[in-house]
């Protein structure tokens, strides 16, 4: 047998599709089978103009929006959570929204969870249904859950390229810091997914640089986008080629890069794509937890990440979900609801174990 036989995903087969790869779970084989094919009519990749590519973001976030009412009706319902939802003044003047997720019962010092959503720093909002879900399921676990609603580089919530989201989680550490008491918290945790990844872990590398990291006690990525290096796939990132257009492309990824730093400038920014972070950057951070999936394009900037902070004598742990793509360990409660209670019961428990 050829090589090529034993390699995974597109390194065996270059035109493998993500459902006929034998390591996806069944039960997500059968249900994207099922799932209406939702398609914009604009196509983008690095080379695609700045306009072209913030019409793309606007035409993505409003398919999405479309199955809203759907997602929404098949929610749960969550007795034991009250949610509200505030406003607060950000750092460049703007007001930014939080949705507060909070237990009937709540014990002392309960954790506090800063939650940054996913859509690669460009679009999709904390008010979408599966962020409300997943915030609604962390606070069922007897934690405050904060989303923050910061601006985008693109789509309803943009125009806004680095570092204005950044700058919006930042502030929402630091209000929650402030109201401390008042919240009834002790441990604050920092956690996002793909772009919300990003935006957690850049916000400890931001706090650590800037002399306010003992704000935050501990970081949790899950399926982080951090490396910006998706147009030109580096031999080390081997996930980019093995898991390309398996829920994500590298060159629809390579297009978005675009939208947060339009003037090709923040390469080498940690801050923008934590994993060009050096070794001072991560030097006295807190706990981290990363998390990755097997099928995911990005999984591996994730596991470099990891290893970045072991070498940088940081407490971390990372895990690789297996069977799912990009987020589907939070994205599909209802088609593995085992692997979605335990990425639940993963984050609550590092959260109170600080």
């Amino acid at each position: 047998m050829e090589l090529s036989t034993y390699l995974p995903g597109r390194l065996g087969n270059p035109d493998l599709d993500l459902v006929d790869d034998p390591r996806l779970d069944p039960r997500l084989v059968e249900a994207f089978a099922a799932m209406p094919l939702q398609q914009t009519t604009i196509e983008i990749n690095n080379q695609s103009s700045y306009k072209d590519i913030l019409a793309y973001c606007e035409e993505a976030e409003k398919l999405g929006r479309e199955l809203h009412p759907i997602q929404f009706s098949a929610m749960p319902t969550f007795p034991t959570v009250t949610t509200e939802t505030i406003v607060i003044d950000g750092v460049d003047g703007n007001s930014i929204q939080l949705y507060l997720h909070k237990p009937h019962n709540p014990t002392s010092n309960m954790p506090c969870i800063v939650h940054t959503h996913g859509g690669g720093m460009a679009f999709l909002t904390a008010a979408d249904p599966n962020y409300v879900r997943w915030r609604n399921s962390l606070a069922e676990q007897g934690i405050l859950v904060v989303g923050v609603e910061f601006r985008n580089a693109a789509g309803q919530l943009g125009n806004h390229p680095f570092p204005a989201g950044l700058n919006d989680c930042a502030s929402a550490i630091q209000w929650v810091t402030a109201q401390r008491d008042d919240l009834g918290i002790g441990n604050i945790v920092i956690s996002g997914e793909s772009g919300g990844g990003n935006l957690s872990l850049a916000t400890a590398l931001k706090a650590n640089r800037e002399g306010w990291i003992n704000q935050i006690q501990g970081v949790y990525a899950q399926c982080p986008y951090i490396s910006g290096l998706y147009a030109n796939p580096p031999a080390e990132l081997l996930s980019l080629i093995e898991n390309d257009t398996y829920l994500l492309s590298c060159s629809m990824m390579g297009a978005l890069v675009k939208t947060y730093d339009p003037n090709d400038t923040l390469r080498h920014e940690a801050l923008a794509w934590p994993l060009s972070a050096k070794q001072p950057d991560l030097e006295g951070l807190p706990p981290h937890i990363i998390s990755v999936n097997e099928l995911d394009p990005l999984r591996d900037e994730g596991l470099a990440y990891f290893r970045k902070l072991l070498h940088a004598e940081v407490s971390a742990v990372c895990h690789t979900i297996h069977g799912t793509p990009h987020g589907a360990d939070m994205n599909f409660a209802d088609i593995t609801p085992d692997t979605y209670a335990n990425s639940v019961r993963m984050v609550t428990q590092f959260a109170y174990s600080l």
